[in-house]
């Protein structure tokens, strides 16, 4: 879910703390989705903050304890997480809308979305009230066989049929649009504003060995996000940069 990264992964750690003092920083790592040197960071940081107090155990092991003010700030940043789940889902709710009516005025019937994740999810319930039909989810790094009730491949050419490709791939929609971008013309891929900020390069963290790498500048140019007028539709077109 959208949130600061440093207070996302703050919350997590807190959140597994709280849950068992004898968790390790490899299930931290695991957790967070991050190298374990930066999980370590981001640990050191805490106690740093005064939000975690450590203790030595018997066998060289650690014990993790949330200190009165980690209590509270784990408290807070609950808070806050909650508050923007429920401004995501109405952004992206009206994103996902937009983003099918442009799939229609480009002329397609049988959309394929590009990424399993909760878009998809709001994408596939925005669905219902058009006369497009979702065909299924094209997800190069996914495991499932099905979303949504619908089928998952890992190689957009076993997908069959399909007319346009709607990218719902959020924390690694760069990945996937490049993936699609590749395979299929760019006058078939319709990015939905929402997901349009995280295709901007980014320099991933020092040590976090799993980031992402940037959309190139081909990509920028086949696919870009541009605004519209009155209502705030959106349309993607190409040739920008």
């Amino acid at each position: 879910m959208p949130q600061d990264r440093e207070e996302a992964r703050t919350l997590e750690i807190l959140t597994a703390i709280e849950a068992r003092s004898d968790v390790t920083q490899r299930h931290l790592a695991d957790r967070l989705g991050v190298a374990l040197g930066l999980a370590n960071s981001y640990l050191k940081r805490c106690v740093r903050k005064g939000l975690v107090k450590i203790t030595q155990a018997p066998a060289n092991r650690y014990l993790y304890y949330l200190t009165p003010q980690g209590f509270s700030e784990k408290s807070r940043l609950t808070g806050e997480y909650l508050s923007a789940s429920l401004d995501f889902y109405r952004r992206a709710g009206a994103s996902m809308a937009r983003a099918l009516a442009e799939c229609e005025t480009r002329g397609a019937r049988r959309v394929l979305f590009a990424g399993v994740s909760e878009l998809a999810e709001i994408a596939a319930i925005r669905g219902h009230d058009t006369a497009l039909e979702v065909i299924g989810t094209f997800d190069p790094s996914g495991t499932r066989a099905s979303f949504a009730g619908k089928p998952v491949w890992c190689r957009l050419a076993d997908a069959p049929d399909w007319e346009v490709v709607l990218v719902t791939a959020y924390d690694n929609g760069a990945a996937v649009l490049a993936a699609v971008a590749a395979a299929t013309d760019t006058g078939r891929i319709v990015v939905p504003d929402i997901v349009g900020p995280l295709l901007v390069p980014q320099t991933p963290d020092a040590h976090d060995m799993r980031a992402a790498p940037p959309v190139t500048g081909h990509i920028h140019a086949a696919v870009t996000r541009a605004s519209g007028a009155g209502a705030g539709r959106r349309r993607f077109e190409e040739g920008a940069s």
